[in-house]
């Protein structure tokens, strides 16, 4: 059996870093992927940039995984409580940006040939497997990356795909306890000042820097600064 490549390595061990769990998991290299994920609720995501891939997450116990998070709401979804864990897993691959999240049918990325299967285990008992399969092998190694033609080439056959931009003028951390406890009239203080620059993330991802200015009526925000990709990580 062939040695399984760094790239996938770190990248599974950035997502076990962040899965919410009661206990550190086990992580065991080239398993054998799963012949049956009917019990199992299985989160996909793609990630577009430098290396293309595929990202896929099997759950034996989901109930779990939203415990140890800290979360039983409706209002938070089983693709929020896991989303930090796929972005650390998606950033070891370079830049690039992780699509949105979503349960469906894994199956054909688990029993791809090219995919790493991953097994991932609590106190000696199975709680899941992750799989990653890059979409182009042949531009992968342990020290290379593509050229920046190819990069650029790849991105070309995506230009037209619509993704989400966000302007975002300030964060803070709140505990689901408070979140439920918001009523209309609460105050919610946000992390920056007045007058400091909004954030503008697409699918997630910092880019720029702007102002929020008005425009017809309607919010708009001007753009004073682009971020490179070391500044918008």
């Amino acid at each position: 059996m062939s040695a399984t490549p760094p790239l996938h390595t770190a990248a599974v061990d950035a997502l076990v870093l962040l899965l919410p769990t009661s206990a550190p998991l086990a992580v065991r290299a080239d398993a054998d992927p799963p012949s049956d994920l009917a019990g199992a609720v299985t989160i996909l995501a793609s990630f577009v940039g430098a290396v293309s891939a595929d990202l896929a997450l099997a759950l034996v116990d989901a109930d779990s995984i939203r415990a140890a998070a800290g979360t039983g709401s409706p209002l938070v979804g089983l693709e929020d409580v896991l989303r930090p864990a796929l972005e650390a897993a998606a950033g070891t691959l370079g830049a690039g940006v992780l699509a949105d999240s979503r349960e469906g049918d894994a199956s054909a990325v688990f029993h791809d040939p090219a995919a790493a299967v991953f097994e991932l285990s609590e106190a000696g008992l199975v709680a899941g497997w992750f799989a990653l399969r890059i979409r182009e092998n042949e531009a992968v190694g342990a020290d290379s990356r593509p050229a920046e033609s190819t990069v650029i080439r790849k991105l070309g056959r995506i230009s037209n795909v619509e993704m989400a931009l966000t302007v975002e003028i300030g964060r803070t951390r709140m505990s689901v306890r408070d979140v439920l406890e918001l009523e209309p009239g609460a105050v919610i203080e946000l992390d920056r000042s007045a007058g400091a620059p909004a954030d503008v993330l697409l699918n997630g991802r910092l880019i720029a820097h702007g102002e929020i200015v008005v425009l017809d009526q309607d919010y708009a925000v001007r753009i004073t600064k682009i971020l490179d990709v070391a500044e918008g990580h």
